[in-house]
């Protein structure tokens, strides 16, 4: 019973983790994407999303950085990147 507990816990600071981490990958990705900011909150909620992006998609399609804070932040900041140019092409659109 304590291993279900340990590994819904595991899970769940994983996700948390993302979430912070994404807060600061959305602030650089609004500095990596010049012209495509949403401002500082905006940009804060893309990471988010962007980072549960990328922890979903990026190992699914073989791409790893590593492990620890470097790797999730590189990680984290492609993913709201890619959010955010998505969002900018449909603005266009």
């Amino acid at each position: 019973m304590e291993d279900v507990a340990t590994a819904d816990t595991m899970v769940f600071s994983g996700w948390l983790i993302a979430i912070i981490i994404g807060a600061l990958a959305g602030w650089l990705a609004g500095k990596m994407v010049a012209g495509g900011g949403f401002g500082f909150l905006g940009n804060t909620v893309l990471g988010i999303g962007g980072a549960i992006l990328a922890n979903w998609a990026l190992p699914l399609i073989g791409v790893d950085f590593g492990a620890g804070f470097f790797g999730s932040v590189v990680s984290a900041s492609i993913g709201a990147a890619v959010v955010l140019l998505l969002i900018r092409i449909i603005k266009r659109v």
